[in-house]
């Protein structure tokens, strides 16, 4: 994934060496998550140890900028985007058509792939656009909560989604927009394949 930004008006901050290690910590994990990798899958595709990981994730360890390169490969993304908190900035994303970040899970009860199709983030609110392609039909989904607000269009397909107790039939041209905090996930496919379009919005950590 490529990514083009530009700053107008900013001006950066002098950090303690502990707090730019959190501030790296944080976006490590932040991108990790977005992936949903375990540490010890991101040990296994960086080469970096578990240990090492949690310790840069918690602030606890100055990762050299070796570390920082193997880490952006992993992610695809410019190391620039581990100091992004340092200054405030207007942030853009640029995202060739077919190089979104992708990530994929499969099972014998689900088979999706998804693509992070960029990332905006402030001080204060961050945004991130999946693309999410279901290939099969399934009968049960695990139920997710998180933070923010998500948003969803359906593009392909149809699909029974659940927001606490209550079920939505999206089919193409629908979305649903909703907060996190509240279990959600498909409930049921119910014309293969699907593809949707998501956007997560949420307030960025102190």
């Amino acid at each position: 994934m490529r990514q083009k930004g530009r700053k107008a008006g900013s001006h950066a901050e002098n950090p303690t060496d502990n707090e730019l290690e959190k501030i790296i910590g944080r976006e490590v994990r932040s991108f990790r998550k977005q992936m949903e990798l375990t540490l010890q899958d991101l040990s296994l595709i960086t080469g970096l140890s578990s240990a090492m990981l949690s310790k840069i994730e918690n602030g606890q360890a100055s990762p050299s900028l070796a570390t920082l390169k193997v880490l952006s490969r992993a992610f695809a993304v410019p190391v620039s985007v581990f100091f992004r908190d340092l200054e405030e900035r207007h942030d853009a994303s640029f995202v060739p058509s077919g190089e979104g970040m992708q990530f994929s899970r499969k099972g014998r009860r689900l088979d999706h792939d998804a693509w992070l199709l960029g990332h905006c983030a402030s001080r204060r609110v961050s945004m991130e656009p999946y693309l999410v392609r279901l290939t099969e039909r399934t009968e049960m989904f695990p139920r997710v909560q998180d933070s923010g607000v998500w948003f969803i269009h359906v593009l392909e397909g149809r699909i029974q989604f659940r927001y606490g107790n209550a079920l939505y039939e999206l089919a193409v041209g629908d979305s649903l927009t909703y907060e996190a905090s509240v279990p959600h996930g498909t409930e049921q496919v119910l014309e293969a394949p699907v593809s949707y379009l998501c956007v997560h919005s949420d307030k960025r950590e102190d």
